[in-house]
């Protein structure tokens, strides 16, 4: 599978792009609203950015107690009923009153079910490509999040503007449950991908079996460190251009876009792994010019170049998917969704506590070099082993 006809052919890759699209122009819409929504009621910058961006932090509650239904929840029902939740409570959000403890309440609620609605989908997705097209469909993925979250957030300035927060979160919620619609509506009825229950004990089972390979082990720490760092890079780019910093996220979107571009659509599969390496070192190296408080100019070229490299996860994710048996590659996903944002997090934080003891060019430029140095103490676990040595699916 090579093409994006190819892919959208696919009868069920449609309607799960299409919800997925809807849902995550829902949580940019809403989550714009709510941040200004909180801001207006507390004048506290610090709970208006917890409002929008704090739920990810739960997601690490989620990885350690809940990942275990993505693989044993029948993925129509659940992406469908994960949607109608997250619009039920956006709803809720919308009630005039509510208390901020309540609302924070209510978000850390939704960041735990986050995390099992980013391991049934891409666990779905596994399913219903074959294995060739897997990097295609996860980049064409990628590729709309970029798209939905630009469009969401300029249409979520237009709305709030429009018909107040309160009616924006509200819009947002009837998206949700349009994805909702579309889940269920568009997907097969599909049996779980594994037996039993899931528990908070299922789920440390499958965590310790996961990391139990040494393979896989590298894997997640290759997705998780390098680019939590560099997306500490992206979150000092206000205190470093205030009046450019807008330009500069575009421009990273743009970078990211183009990798997942030329990486999913144009990239032989034979010069994939070549490509591996370099492109995890890319992601990096370009913002060590930080280092020298370069210009706008200079800035926004090595922001693109650098964005380019975030197509390397594309292929650790494709490896994961393979060095992962069958019933627990919802999990699997799952907890690599969950661990990457929580590192970016971290990531955020380490930077901004590094720039308010030096400076952000300075920091950008230690956060780059943090990534160049674990992507290359990583690199001897991730170097392919020989085909007869291989065991994917071995736990």
């Amino acid at each position: 599978m090579r093409t994006y006809r190819e892919l959208f052919r696919t009868r069920e890759f449609t309607p799960l792009f299409a919800a997925s699209a809807v849902q995550t122009t829902a949580s940019t819409v809403s989550g714009l609203a709510l941040g200004t929504l909180v801001y207006a009621s507390t004048g506290s910058p610090l709970l208006s950015a917890l409002s929008m961006f704090g739920p990810s932090v739960a997601q690490v509650i989620g990885a350690a107690a809940l990942l275990s239904a993505a693989d044993r929840l029948p993925p129509r029902a659940a992406l469908s009923g994960l949607a109608a939740l997250f619009g039920v409570v956006t709803a809720a959000l919308a009630i005039p009153g509510l208390p901020v403890w309540s609302v924070f309440a209510l978000l850390f609620g939704l960041g735990l079910a986050a995390s099992l609605g980013g391991g049934v989908r891409l666990g779905l997705l596994d399913e219903i490509l074959p294995r060739q097209g897997y990097l295609l469909g996860r980049s064409v993925l990628n590729m709309s999040v970029g798209l939905t979250q630009i469009a969401g957030y300029a249409a979520g300035a237009v709305l709030v503007n429009a018909l107040s927060p309160r009616g924006t979160l509200l819009a947002g919620a009837a998206l949700y449950l349009a994805a909702a619609l579309i889940a269920l509506l568009g997907l097969s009825r599909r049996p779980a991908r594994a037996a039993g229950r899931p528990s908070i004990a299922a789920t440390w089972r499958g965590n310790r079996l996961l990391w139990s390979s040494a393979p896989r082990r590298y894997v997640y720490l290759a997705l998780w460190v390098p680019n939590g760092l560099i997306v500490g890079c992206e979150a000092l780019f206000v205190p470093y251009a205030p009046a450019h910093a807008g330009t500069l996220f575009a421009l990273a979107a743009l970078g990211m876009l183009a990798g997942d571009v030329l990486l999913g659509r144009f990239v032989p599969a034979r010069w994939r792994e070549r490509l591996a390496g370099p492109l995890r070192l890319l992601l990096a190296l370009p913002y060590l010019v930080f280092v020298l408080r370069p210009d706008l100019p200079i800035a926004a070229a090595a922001v693109v170049l650098a964005s380019v490299g975030y197509a390397a996860s594309l292929l650790l994710q494709e490896r994961l998917v393979a060095l992962t048996p069958a019933e627990l590659r919802g999990h699997a996903l799952g907890l690599h969704s969950s661990g990457m944002m929580a590192m970016q997090g971290v990531g955020a934080a380490l930077a901004g506590a590094v720039a308010q003891w030096t400076s952000p060019a300075t920091a950008m430029a230690v956060m780059a070099a943090a990534s160049v140095a674990v992507t290359l103490s990583l690199s001897p676990g991730l170097r392919p082993r020989p085909v007869g040595l291989a065991h994917p699916a071995a736990p």
